[in-house]
């Protein structure tokens, strides 16, 4: 092999199969090119010629050579691979008569390589596999017997051309047939077959069936099979039941697999075929062979605590899996089942048992995550019962639901910090994901046991924490804590007569470790709805909180406890806010959202006190900042500048002085006056640093970090703020529109786009907003691929189309740019350009020196909307883009139906255009069909897909079903 990989093609074959004669020695040659030569050029061009080569006619029959016994294993798979190639996709070009020797040839030489190389065999079952389905049920009516009788072990009939001695080995001979049964089915699934023919092939595979489970059966009884050949056995069965064939009939089979579950060479194939024999939804129509394999699940249950209790993770992890089958997807069923009620019960809490199996997930186990959705599954099959029936299923089943909540806890658990430290950064992650999955359990369950179930979790952590040898245990408070929170983060707890006695023992708790004190955090975070109704608790909760802000490990979990608490209690604040905002101003670089927090905090208080507070807090870091800006700019600076603007917007994404009227009780605060509005802090203390940040922006207007975060501190004010932002119009309107000019930046158009929004349709504004809009859009017409500046423009067409009025603007530059942005491939720009044109045209009576370019640049808009390439309806582009081109033609005709039909009479008579997989008659049907649709969008789209689907030549192929 060594020589013949050091061959070379004769010549190149990128010239393709038209230009380089298709023969087996050129073939071969470009195969050695593609999987021994080292440069990576050389082996696409012929991937790329091999590929044209097995679409040709000839490969039907160099194929066959290929598979010459003297050939090397590469060389083989890839004529197997071009005969499946050819069958599956070109079978219409073989002749009918040619069909019984094709069958006969491709048998003989899957008997052949019976014996290997495995890599061909399977390539040549699947040929033959794929063979079978073309002719099932009309040209091949018993396909596994025919298949069977082969594969008998006398010498078969070697008609069919080979000239291969075929292999005498029964056992291989077994394994080949196996094999070749197996991939039956798979190539049924992944074929695309139009719905009728797959029916028509379910139907017969499923008759077939009867062959083939008599057969299994009898080799996986026999004493004589080898594990391999019982392992082909129990992957030929798992293939065959993804076709839904009836359980009641392979019953009997599945229970053999439970045998092998002792064969440790067996155990994981046997897993997976009892696992996907009963996970089929179609087993619930056979109830009794159901009840029959329910016993031989449960009499898995002392091999599973053997190997729980010996750390045999593997075999704990695979009966897990058989019993959640069995139990989650036939819960409904088996519940119904009275008779059999304890033998139900014996399988819940054999997957109880798997939920709290020893060790720690994910380190020392990896099964109890694999039974979690189970008790959704039988809480919602219970619940959904009569309230008769509820109640009878409520009785057994509350019991194991309590139990599971102790189970659950106790698998929170962490480990001791030294084991924790030795996880590595994987494992922790796991971990968390795996505590949020246990929470979410939690919180499903709350809804079967209710108040009593939180009863039950303050009881314990009472009795924890008066006992000093048990609150020692921190994790065992974590624990009990987790479950509280877990409950209160989604459940409505303000009527729980627990919770007050639980506010009360929360500043009992030892917060020296770490992740106790975490937990705390968050426990009092997930009450701050509750604090709001209750704010007189306010007091011995917030110093916890504070404190906790000392701490930097704590810094997420304090912040973000502090910021719901100032979000839902801050109108009760007042008395405290002095300290929030001292311990605050000492730790404030550790988090944006301390300043969220500050910022609904200083909301609440009286608007003449505002103010002040609010330059104590930001003045450090204003006075930072305008050392910042007198720099010479670098990396470090630059970090700088852009963290003390991040902490601006998120003080400004909340400070917002009307929401002193949301949530008070008694007469709500009346809505500032726009007088008064002048007098907002954020808009002073904006105005104030103005001058400050166009220094900033002087020394970095050409960095895109720079200018984004200069930008989000405008954009969060003017979101939180609306139109009380009005006295910043003008000088913001002046800096985006150079911002812009200068360099061009995402972040400005984005911002830009905003100010349109609020302020478009207010008349004090107008001017501002108009020249900013003819700077932005003159700046565009030379870098129109901008796609932000698309929806920009609809903005303004949707709310203030009078803007266009403007005699600075060059509309028929802007529709120009807009056509043009139609042929860039990326999918954001094609989407604004059709909402651009979406909205342009509805308005082009309206505004006059829009309708005049329709006219002259409609045939090119119609023409582009419908052609090869660039990237259009007729098939150059990806067909999610068929969907904004469809809405464009769709507002053509409904605004434009007499030039639509010119347009489209005139572009489409071109020969070829917009594709030559279309002809001239069904280009007459697309544009008929389009013209008479005129409201109807889905209809549009359907239209507009098929046609778009014409075009590819993937109308009928299976293809339009993806």
């Amino acid at each position: 092999r060594s020589v013949l990989s050091q061959m070379e093609p004769p010549t190149n074959p990128g010239d393709g199969p038209g230009e380089l004669e298709l023969t087996v020695d050129n073939v071969e040659s470009a195969l050695y090119q593609l999987y021994f030569d080292p440069d990576m050029e050389r082996k696409n061009v012929a991937q790329k010629w091999l590929t044209q080569a097995q679409g040709s006619a000839q490969a039907w029959q160099f194929c066959w050579a290929l598979l010459s016994p003297d050939k090397i294993p590469e060389v083989q798979f890839f004529g197997a691979s071009t005969l499946h190639t050819k069958i599956s996709h070109h079978w219409s070009d073989l002749p009918t008569d040619q069909h019984e020797s094709l069958r006969m040839q491709l048998l003989s030489h899957i008997l052949y390589f019976s014996s290997g190389p495995k890599m061909v065999l399977t390539r040549l079952c699947v040929a033959l596999a794929s063979m079978a389905l073309n002719l099932i049920p009309q040209a091949w009516s018993q396909p596994v017997a025919d298949m069977v009788r082969a594969f008998q072990p006398q010498r078969p009939d070697s008609e069919g051309g080979s000239a291969a001695e075929a292999s005498q080995d029964p056992h291989a001979h077994c394994l080949a047939l196996l094999e070749l049964l197996t991939v039956l089915p798979e190539e049924f699934q992944s074929g695309r077959l139009a719905q009728v023919r797959r029916t028509q092939l379910r139907e017969a595979l499923a008759g077939e069936w009867k062959v083939v489970c008599p057969m299994l059966r009898q080799l996986l009884q026999s004493q004589d099979s080898s594990n391999q050949v019982k392992d082909k056995v129990l992957r030929c069965l798992s293939s065959w039941v993804r076709l839904d064939v009836p359980l009641g009939e392979s019953h009997e089979l599945v229970q053999d697999c439970f045998t092998e579950l002792s064969n440790p060479e067996l155990f994981d194939t046997a897993v997976e075929t009892i696992v996907n024999a009963i996970s089929q939804p179609d087993c619930q129509r056979y109830v009794d062979a159901l009840v029959k394999l329910m016993p031989l699940v449960l009499g898995l249950h002392d091999q599973l605590r053997k190997a729980a209790q010996g750390g045999d993770m593997e075999t704990s992890h695979g009966i897990c899996r058989i019993a959640v089958a069995m139990g989650e997807t036939h819960s409904r069923i088996l519940l119904e089942q009275v008779d059999h009620w304890q033998e139900y019960l014996a399988l819940v809490n054999m997957i109880l048992y798997c939920t709290g199996i020893p060790g720690h997930y994910p380190v020392s186990e990896t099964t109890s995550s694999l039974t979690l959705t189970f008790w959704y599954t039988l809480q919602d099959d219970i619940l959904s019962f009569d309230e008769e029936k509820q109640a009878v299923y409520l009785q057994v089943y509350r019991p194991v639901y309590f139990q599971l909540v102790d189970v659950l806890l106790h698998k929170s658990h962490y480990p001791s910090q030294e084991e924790y430290t030795s996880w590595s950064s994987d494992d922790k992650e796991q971990f968390r994901i795996y505590r949020v999955d246990i929470s979410d359990t939690l919180m499903y369950v709350y809804e079967m046991l209710g108040a009593e179930l939180l009863s039950n979790l303050y009881d314990r952590l009472g009795r924890h924490l008066m006992d000093p040898q048990q609150s020692a245990i921190w994790q065992d408070t974590e624990a009990l804590l987790f479950g509280f929170q877990s409950i209160a983060e989604t459940i409505d707890v303000n009527y729980s007569d627990v919770i007050p006695g639980l506010i009360g023992l929360i500043p009992r708790i030892n917060i020296s470790n770490i992740m106790l004190a975490d937990t705390v955090m968050y426990t009092i975070g997930s009450l701050a709805e509750w604090l709001a109704d209750h704010p007189v608790m306010l007091g011995g909760i917030l110093p916890m909180v504070l404190q906790g802000l000392a701490k930097a490990e704590l810094s997420v979990s304090s912040v973000s406890t502090l910021k719901r608490i100032c979000r839902e209690c801050r109108h009760d604040l007042g008395p405290y806010a002095q300290d929030i905002l001292t311990v605050s101003q000492v730790h404030i670089s550790q988090c944006m959202w301390l300043m969220q927090a500050l910022g609904f905090l200083l909301s609440a208080l009286p608007v003449d006190e505002i103010l002040g507070r609010l330059h104590s807090l930001i003045t450090p870091h204003i006075q930072r900042l305008d050392t910042l800006a007198h720099r010479e700019p670098d990396p470090t600076n630059k970090q700088s500048i852009i963290h003390i603007l991040g902490m601006l917007s998120s003080l400004f994404t909340t400070l917002d002085i009307n929401r002193q009227a949301d949530g008070s009780e008694g007469a709500a605060s009346p809505r500032l006056t726009a007088s008064q509005s002048t007098q907002n802090p954020v808009v002073v203390v904006l105005q104030q640093v103005f001058t400050l940040i166009q220094t900033i922006l002087g020394k970095w207007l050409d960095d895109s970090d720079v200018v984004e975060a200069v930008c989000g501190v405008f954009d969060k004010s003017v979101r939180t703020l609306l139109h009380d932002f009005g006295p910043m119009v003008a000088q913001l309107s002046e800096m985006l529109g150079q911002i812009y000019s200068t360099f061009p930046q995402a972040s400005a158009l984005d911002l830009a786009r905003q100010m349109v929004h609020i302020f478009a349709g207010e008349e004090h504004h107008f001017s501002n907003i108009k020249s900013l809009t003819e700077m932005l859009t003159s700046a565009t017409l030379t870098i129109f691929q901008q796609g932000n500046v698309g929806a920009i423009i609809s903005s303004i067409l949707k709310r203030k189309p009078d803007l266009y009025l403007s005699e600075q603007l060059d509309i028929k530059a802007l529709f120009y740019c807009g056509i043009l942005s139609l042929k860039f491939p990326e999918t954001p720009t094609v989407k604004a350009a059709s909402l651009f044109f979406t909205e342009l045209l509805p308005r082009s009576k309206d505004v006059p020196s829009l309708g005049e370019n329709f006219d002259c640049e409609g045939r090119m808009k119609t023409r582009w909307t419908t052609e090869e390439y660039p990237p259009a309806v007729g098939g150059g582009s990806p067909r999610s883009l068929a969907e904004h081109f469809s809405e464009v033609l769709l507002s053509l005709n409904r605004h434009c139906p007499a030039l639509l039909s010119q347009w489209l009479k005139e572009t489409l008579q071109t020969p070829g255009f917009p594709s030559a997989q279309v002809s001239s008659e069904q280009k007459h049907t697309f544009s008929q069909q389009l013209l008479r649709e005129q409201s109807n969008k889905r209809r549009v789209k359907e239209i507009v897909k098929e046609f778009s689907l014409l075009c590819r030549g993937l109308q009928g192929s299976g293809y339009s079903e993806y």
